[in-house]
């Protein structure tokens, strides 16, 4: 006690529980201190334990793009059944062929799951009847106005209400909007006679798969859940802790869905930064990279974050605008977030005209020169265009005149305002090039392209070393 009052010590704890809940045993997380913080200890599910849940437990993966197929692998890897859905017979057949953009590691998972009997791919709902868990991952993208589109959602989650069955579990990870989950899921099932915690159980669980990042693999990450009740959270999380680094459970499924909102829009808050920083130490003639990097030597109250054509994929380009959207609705107005989210949208257009500067101080107009985009893919290593900021660069330069080629070594083309791109995947002699505009850089690319190229503009500020480069 200090002066009267109990401790905060008093009130952390260290110590596992383990209960049963179904049939499924699990362990849960609690909080300690380590000087001046308060960390959780995540409590794995016991190898033992594992295998007595593998036995009988079948899980259903909604959506098999970028997240549901490691998902579905992660599990299938820990000696479960798993159904996979998905409506695109194209991914299926993808899939069944071997051939999706995966991690070597989830390669060589699917090469086993493909012969095995366990691993059950259908477009077909109903299929997930049966199963015991089931987990949706499908996308939750933006429409061209910067609104939510909810259809895959909205369609995912009608299907399983209509298919749920008592004891059955259903979590989200989708990102959207706080209160989506009981939205979609817990007021339909219940007005279907379920009652969530009892004989049905709901939670949402955001993902947190890196696509083509080897350094943090999921069996690695600690995930977030709030069920609809505790023992819905209780349930839900002794599946999931099969398949990650440990359970971190939170209070409500609003409170799962709000973290991971604010997980990603601090990303797109500091890169937004990052990339206006990088403009003014242009400015200024000051390397940004140097400038990030020596920031980056303090221990503490700093986190390094580098600037960039852009932003892609389905996580920070469209997240943030999942709680903007809502919190119109009651008429405020985050300017943090907004201010954020205008500079991520108009980067690309301020890398074309970076083009159109660069290259005329060359004494060239953008109107007809040859420029060669390097990498249109959102990120390294992968061939997912999803909101890549490349595509809007190659249709402004397309807009002013420029005769567009592209580069890439995962992505085998694309199709833009009706024209079909075909990508390069060899050496397309960058010197025969006014302007080599380097957008994503593979591990996979041949460096030749940018160290004989006339003219680089390096949007990724990765290239320090190459001749004849500019930043923006």
């Amino acid at each position: 006690m200090i002066g009267g009052r109990p401790q905060l010590d008093s009130l952390l704890r260290v110590t596992t529980s383990c209960a049963s809940n179904g049939g499924l045993k699990y362990r849960r997380a609690w909080h300690t201190r380590e000087g001046s913080r308060i960390m959780t200890i995540f409590q794995p599910i016991d190898r033992d334990l594992r295998e007595g849940v593998a036995d009988t437990l079948t899980v259903g993966i909604v959506g098999l793009g970028y997240v549901g197929l490691p998902t579905a692998l992660a599990f299938f890897r820990s000696e479960i059944r798993v159904v996979g859905l998905d409506v695109s017979e194209e991914r299926l057949r993808t899939i069944r062929v071997g051939q999706p953009d995966l991690l070597p590691s989830d390669h060589d998972r699917l090469r086993d799951a493909r012969e095995s009997d366990t691993f059950v791919l259908t477009s077909d709902p109903r299929d997930l009847a049966s199963c015991d868990l089931v987990i949706v991952c499908v996308p939750t993208p933006i429409d061209e106005f910067e609104v939510p589109d909810l259809r895959a959602l909205r369609g995912a989650c009608e299907s399983l209400v209509k298919i749920a069955r008592p004891g059955q579990s259903i979590v989200l990870t989708s990102t959207s909007y706080v209160g989506s989950t009981r939205d979609l899921l817990v007021a339909p099932l219940e007005k279907r006679g379920f009652t969530p915690g009892q004989d049905i159980f709901v939670a949402f669980s955001p993902e947190r798969i890196d696509p083509a990042n080897t350094k943090f693999g999921q069996e690695d990450v600690p995930r977030v859940i709030g069920g609809t009740t505790p023992a819905c959270t209780a349930k839900i999380s002794g599946y999931l802790s099969l398949i990650c680094g440990g359970m971190h459970e939170v209070s409500s499924i609003e409170a799962a869905e709000m973290t991971k909102l604010l997980e990603n829009t601090f990303r797109a808050v500091n890169i937004s930064l990052a990339n206006e920083f990088a403009e003014a130490a242009n400015v200024l003639g000051i390397d940004p990279i140097e400038v990030v990097q020596a920031a980056a030597t303090k221990p503490f109250g700093f986190m390094p974050f580098y600037p960039g054509p852009g932003v892609g994929g389905h996580c920070i380009p469209c997240d943030p605008h999942y709680l903007l959207w809502q919190l119109r609705k009651v008429q405020m107005h985050p300017s943090v977030t907004t201010a954020a989210m205008q500079g991520i949208s108009t980067r690309p257009a301020r890398i074309v005209e970076r083009a159109a500067e660069v290259l005329a101080a060359r004494g060239k107009s953008i109107s007809g020169a040859k420029v060669l985009l390097a990498g249109v893919a959102y990120k390294p290593d992968v061939a997912d265009v999803r909101e890549s900021p490349a595509l809007r660069i190659i249709e402004g330069l397309v807009h002013r005149g420029a005769d567009v080629a592209i580069y890439d070594t995962h992505v085998e083309g694309l199709e833009l305002e009706g024209e079909y791109y075909i990508t390069e995947r060899e050496i397309p002699h960058p010197e025969s090039y006014d302007l080599v505009l380097v957008a994503c850089l593979h591990s996979t690319m041949d460096e030749r392209v940018f160290t004989k190229a006339q003219l680089v503009l390096d949007a990724t500020y990765q290239l320090p070393a190459a001749p004849n480069r500019l930043v923006p």
